[in-house]
């Protein structure tokens, strides 16, 4: 921690521990001036720049002594931090149409106000109206920020192209995008995804069947959801013996395994013929499509297609993951 906090806050070692210990000061010092002050009068605390001192916000200024008294400095505002959160309360309450068009709202104790912020002021002001809070407490700007979740990228896991579904192959990179393999008959170049947010580089099929997405600001990892919510972490992707055990991870029918039946198999869908690919045992549904295929610790490939499910058996085939990664200039990510 003291190496990333020099790295990242342009501290010194020695500086980095004097506000390590401030701030473990100002954590119980807060905790103890909260209470005492009650929600009638606190009104938050933040520490300053340099986290050398905390301040204490309160409404009531004969309380101020108490708060010097505990080695805090002491700041008279006119909300509490109670009422404040009540605005953000109404705020999460108004009609999702509103929402939607503003990128974040929250409590800015140091402001003593809620500041809502979205692409545009109008769109922050539209919120607050829609809330019907105190305009006075607020401070509505406009944010290029636009906030999405980062995902780890784990195989197997669901993925949605508009309303389809399908699932993560591996975990890959190109360079240093993230980004993941999958089938190919589950979106084509410049096909948007969401669960993670990405965008397909590159898709084939038929004739092939994958495709590789790149999924900036989310997390590869190098692992396959395995059984009850195990995992399985992916150490390479050396081909496996024709006989070999091999499981298969999907959103739909989760892990499923079986034995490698044949390589380089000829498979005709209904869109037409797709070449070099593995027939298993293991089975598969719909949703399965693009999930991991894992032997050992070794990946496989990713799930094309094949026949049956999962309650009667049947055989599924899979895109070997090698060649995806040549295809594109794809580096798996191994742990």
């Amino acid at each position: 921690m003291i190496d990333a906090l020099e790295r990242d806050l342009g501290l010194s070692e020695e500086q980095v521990i004097t506000r390590l210990a401030n701030e473990q000061r100002a954590a119980a010092t807060e905790a103890s001036l909260s209470g005492k002050l009650g929600a009638d009068s606190f009104g938050g605390a933040w520490l300053n720049k340099d986290a050398s001192k905390l301040m204490v916000a309160t409404t009531d200024a004969a309380e101020t002594a108490a708060i010097e008294e505990q080695g805090a400095q002491p700041v008279v505002v006119k909300r509490t931090l109670a009422e404040l959160e009540g605005i953000v309360q109404k705020i999460d309450q108004a009609p999702e149409s509103a929402r939607s068009g503003a990128a974040l709202w929250y409590v800015d104790v140091t402001a003593n106000n809620v500041s809502v912020q979205a692409p545009t002021v109008e769109a922050a002001q539209a919120l607050a109206d829609a809330a019907g809070v105190d305009k006075e407490a607020l401070n509505v700007s406009a944010t290029a920020e636009q906030p999405k979740p980062f995902i780890n990228i784990i195989g197997g896991s669901a993925y949605y192209i508009g309303s389809s579904r399908c699932s993560v192959g591996f975990s890959v990179t190109r360079g240093s995008t993230p980004g993941f393999v999958t089938a190919g008959h589950c979106g084509r170049a410049g096909s948007r995804t969401t669960n993670p947010t990405g965008t397909f580089q590159g898709s084939s099929f038929p004739g092939n069947d994958y495709a590789w997405v790149a999924a900036p600001g989310n997390t590869p990892q190098p692992l396959v959801r395995g059984s009850g919510g195990s995992t399985v972490t992916v150490r390479g992707s050396s081909q496996a013996s024709v006989g070999s055990s091999i499981c298969r991870s999907g959103s739909t029918t989760g892990w499923r395994c079986g034995t490698i039946q044949q390589h380089n198999a000829s498979v005709t869908y209904p869109q037409g013929t797709v070449r070099g690919l593995t027939r298993t045992s293991a089975c598969a549904e719909p949703g399965d499509s693009g999930g991991s295929f894992i032997s050992g610790n070794q990946a496989q490939g990713v799930t094309s297609g094949g026949s049956g499910n999962c309650r009667f058996g049947g055989t599924t085939y899979h895109q070997p993951v090698n060649e995806i990664l040549s295809v594109y200039g794809l580096t798996l990510r191994t742990g």
